[in-house]
């Protein structure tokens, strides 16, 4: 891994710049009509994706803690990863999402982009190259059946 700060750390950071971007620069931001209803759909979306990741590794005996990917005894297929590849930060994205809702700051139009580029690069990236090197042409069928974030 390049570096070893884990997701939920990053999304927290992220989500912690939103909301004091929203706070000191309170004009920078905008609210519309369904913003609470969307903001509500985006935690359930977040929370069910993330959840079932979860409970999928936990399912098959593999690790969750994605510092360490080479420590993976199972590719996890079924499930919402039949779907993408990184249903866990992709529960992260839409919670990160949420907040940037809730908060109605423009100041999302560069995080969360920035949030979905770090992970992809020092996270997904690197727990690709180790899932290939543990489970080679069954890891690379997979990856060509499914899509990296959705």
């Amino acid at each position: 891994m390049h570096l070893r700060v884990p997701p939920p750390a990053v999304f927290a950071i992220c989500a912690a710049l939103i909301f004091l971007i929203d706070t000191l620069l309170p004009f920078f931001s905008v609210g519309f009509p369904g913003q609470i209803v969307l903001t509500l759909l985006l935690v359930a979306a977040g929370v069910l994706t993330g959840a079932q990741a979860v409970l999928s590794f936990l399912h098959n005996k593999t690790t969750v803690d994605p510092r360490e990917p080479k420590t993976t005894t199972a590719l996890v297929t079924g499930g919402v990863y039949r779907f993408t590849r990184n249903p866990m930060y992709l529960g992260l994205l839409c919670l990160l999402l949420a907040t940037s809702v809730y908060s109605g700051t423009l100041a999302a139009v560069i995080i969360v982009p920035a949030f979905i580029w770090y992970l992809t690069e020092f996270q997904i990236k690197p727990e690709e190259a180790a899932l290939q090197s543990n489970f080679g042409e069954t890891y690379e069928s997979y990856r060509k059946r499914v899509r990296r974030w959705i």
